[in-house]
């Protein structure tokens, strides 16, 4: 509290001492106008109330006011966004207008929300988690984005924009920050000219904090000896066999679910040559040392908090990253430039995870309970993407771009899972190791968009983009439990073969070799004009893909294809000093793809996909507006309706976070699954709506004092297409951040405090279910943080 309580001294301080504003300072103020903001959605820099897409754009200075560190915390900032974390493979998932793939965390599936850092298109999904570092902007495009940018945009895009090198200036930054849960940040960065052509930029960050989630003792949960020698006995057992519950096998110490330990480092240079040759490169560094988030009982045990767990699996996870990322233009003459935008990365990751979540106590060693860890042994993912434009520069008739792509992944995995009844020492109800070698994937394409002035208020744009994937799986095998009796039964070890003469009774259950091929068009159609120099409109009809592939056996499934009506205007008011965007769509959705964790009817288990038939069909409304009141007060409030969000028809949906799924017919190839036809999409709340305020207290020093206040409100959704009454639903909640902030006059530092979910609600992510029997089930959810507060500090120099 000392940190909270310093930082509140130094705002009551400032106040008192400066006392209020004279007139002479109100009279030497800046225009009250807000900032003309450009953006790259149409790969070419144009002014964001003049660009025909449903876009938000979201600045440096609100995303440090925000305290931005990774893309879930820019969600509420944009209109039909969420995020969603997926606690073994530790990831973010995406959606965008209630269409999202919470299974997009291994090296089968896809988002249908494309990332992009400097226009490099991001492919794995544990990347969203990393620290966002030293960014100029994020821009989120609303919408397919199939044509320009690609690959996997189905229902929209993300691009960073990292701050780059500047000539000619030296300068830099440097912020501190303390809070609760032990919580210690740091980033600063450094950009230095080194000659007339050539300069390089140097950006650090730290970001760390104690686990949310503390154990639970095994004492007075565990039952009496007598009590584990009858369940046992019960079970089939003999007292020959029997065994006391090991205590030592419960985790009370170390690092904690749900901490944070990452570091990111980048450094990115500039040379220009000449006047007509620029090249922007740099090398980036992602680390991750701390937990996954843990699944939560919805309803803890009497005498249990929320905010903890009966874990029987340290949480661990080991995490890096590189990425190298290239942009080159070339003016080739007055009307013409040439971009060449290329980036490779590579990731590698392992972790363990208690996906039981402790939600049962054991009756005895094997009885009562199980034990379930979900081990990733390794992770390893390299990619590599190429795109080369040619584009129209300066004003003409037809503003013209054309383009080639390349993108390749090489990725490796191996993914344990040791399924216990009662504790790691009992009997196993079933265990398997999935092991992929090498899968490749191999994406080309083409594309070209032209607009067409009509007139000086009026264009007319079309485009198109082919793409032709390539998916190959070699030498991947599912090996799983062959429920033979004589085999010792004990967990599978990391460091073990599978194989049946290794002793563990593993079988080559599911053989994954296969390849998969596809070619799709996409395109774009679209109409926009100035009504006045105030409003601006648009019309579109555009088309969005995502590939199919390979899963488990080998087996293909389809790509999805998504096709997007849109209508928007865009107005600015008061000279500039109100903004109101908005955007009204109809979107028909062919094929999506949904997948989960699933048991076959041999008691196999696998990754499975299911395509949805027929049209999943989704409307709704989005509005953004931005707005100085007077010369002291911004508000920005963002809206989102869905009028429409039904899945198409899909019989047999089945998933093993979900317990307790009736039987599936045979001819499914499921073992248990739900007919999900018609249900409504997961993420995907009838409203949302963020309110951000912030007022400008001017004191006669000449220095400021700024409180923020950022409410979000959502209504109640649903947390998977199973839609299985209130524990697969997050309630319709608000959540308030507040923040306070202190600069000096005429000095390049500043001070200030901040509260998040200030009212400390807990919102749930996602859901599972365990099945207790008599038709009984208990819930477990992952959670956004709980209350969190803290100092910050920073300096420019």
């Amino acid at each position: 509290m000392k940190y909270s309580h310093s930082a509140l001294y130094c705002a009551i301080v400032a106040v008192l001492v400066s006392g209020p504003a004279s007139a002479a300072d109100a009279d030497a103020e800046p225009s009250q106008a807000l900032d003309t903001i450009n953006v790259t959605a149409t790969k070419r820099e144009t002014p964001l109330q003049k660009t025909p897409v449903a876009i938000s754009a979201i600045s440096a200075d609100t995303l440090d006011k925000q305290r931005v560190m990774t893309v879930a915390d820019i969600t509420t900032l944009v209109p039909g966004f969420s995020a969603t974390t997926q606690g073994d493979h530790g990831v973010i998932t995406l959606s965008m207008r209630g269409i999202g793939n919470d299974s997009a965390k291994t090296e089968y599936a896809d988002p249908e929300v494309a990332l992009f850092v400097d226009g490099v298109y991001t492919p794995r999904a544990e990347a969203a988690a990393g620290l966002l570092l030293d960014l100029e902007s994020a821009e989120v495009l609303r919408g397919p984005q199939g044509t320009l940018w690609g690959r996997n945009s189905t229902v929209g895009a993300v691009n960073f924009q990292t701050a780059k090198p500047e000539l000619g200036n030296l300068y830099g930054y440097a912020k501190l920050e303390f809070g609760n849960y032990a919580h210690i940040g740091a980033r600063a960065a450094i950009n230095v000219p080194v000659s007339e052509t050539f300069a390089f930029r140097v950006a650090l960050a730290q970001e760390q904090h104690d686990g949310y989630v503390d154990f639970q003792s095994p004492d007075g949960q565990l039952p009496s000896l007598e009590a584990q020698q009858a369940a046992y006995l019960a079970s089939g057992g003999t007292l020959a066999t029997f065994k006391p519950i090991d205590v030592g096998l419960f985790v009370t110490r170390g690092e904690k679910y749900n901490a944070q330990d990452q570091s990111a480092a980048r450094i990115s240079s500039l040379w220009t040559p000449n006047e007509n040759f620029t090249w922007n490169l740099s090398f980036e560094y992602f680390r991750d040392r701390g937990t996954p988030n843990a699944n939560l009982m919805q309803q803890p045990r009497a005498g249990q908090e929320f905010w903890s767990s009966l874990v029987d699996t340290a949480p661990y996870l080991d995490r890096n990253a590189y990425a190298l990322r290239s942009r080159m233009d070339y003016v080739v003459n007055d009307g013409v430039m040439l971009s060449y935008i290329a980036g490779a990365s590579k990731f590698d990751g392992r972790s363990d995870y208690d996906q039981d979540s402790g939600v049962l106590v054991p009756t005895s060693f094997a009885t009562g309970a199980t034990y379930q860890n979900d081990r990733t042994n390794y992770s390893n993912y390299e990619s590599q993407s190429h795109e080369l434009n040619l584009r129209s520069t300066g004003e003409n008739a037809v503003d013209w771009i054309v383009g080639l792509y390349y993108a390749g992944e090489d990725n490796k995995i191996r993914f344990d899972i040791p399924l216990f009844n009662g504790t790691s020492q009992g009997t196993v109800a079933w265990q398997g190791s999935f092991i992929q070698p090498k899968q490749t994937v191999d994406s080309y394409a083409g594309f070209g968009q032209a607009t067409w002035h009509l007139s000086d208020a009026w264009r007319l744009t079309a485009g198109a983009r082919y793409t032709r994937d390539r998916k190959e799986n070699i030498g991947g095998r599912g090996w799983g439990w062959a429920y033979n009796p004589d085999v010792p039964q004990i967990p599978i070890t990391p460091g073990v073969q599978p194989g049946p003469e290794n002793g563990f009774g593993l079988g080559a259950a599911g053989i994954n070799d296969g390849r998969y091929s596809a070619n799709k068009p996409t395109w774009l159609l679209r109409f926009d004009g100035d009504l006045s120099e105030k409003a601006f409109v648009y019309a579109s009809v555009s088309t969005g893909y995502k590939s199919g592939g390979l899963q488990d056996g080998g087996v293909p499934y389809k790509g999805e294809t998504l096709t997007n009506y849109e209508v928007g205007a865009k107005f600015t008011f008061l000279d500039r000093r109100l903004t109101w965007n908005n955007a009204l769509y109809y979107e028909d959705f062919k094929n999506f793809q949904l997948a989960a964790p699933i048991t076959f009817v041999d008691g196999s288990r696998g990754l499975g996909f299911s395509n949805v038939q027929g049209s999943t069909k989704v409307s709704g409304f989005e509005s953004e507006l931005t707005a100085n009141l007077g010369d002291a007060d911004r508000v920005s409030l963002v809206f989102s309706t869905l009028f429409q969000k039904k899945l198409g028809t899909l019989r047999y949906a089945g998933s093993n976070d979900y317990g307790g799924l009736p039987p599936c017919p045979p001819e499914s190839g499921i073992g248990n699954c739900l007919d999900v036809s018609g249900n409504d999409l997961a993420h995907a709340p009838d409203v949302s709506l963020t309110l951000v305020y912030e007022h400008l207290f001017r004191l006669s020093g000449g220095g400021t004092l700024t409180p923020r206040i950022s409410a979000h409100y959502e209504s109640e959704s649903w947390l998977s297409p199973f839609n299985l009454g209130d524990g697969d639903k997050q309630d319709a909640y608000a959540r308030g951040d507040f923040s306070l902030r202190y600069s000096p006059a005429e000095a390049r530092w500043w001070c200030g405090l901040y509260v998040n979910n200030v009212s400390d609600e807990k919102v749930r992510t996602n859901a599972g279910r365990t099945a207790i029997g008599n038709g009984a089930f208990l819930y477990v959810s992952q959670y956004q943080a709980p209350r969190t507060f803290g100092v910050n500090f920073g300096v420019d120099f």
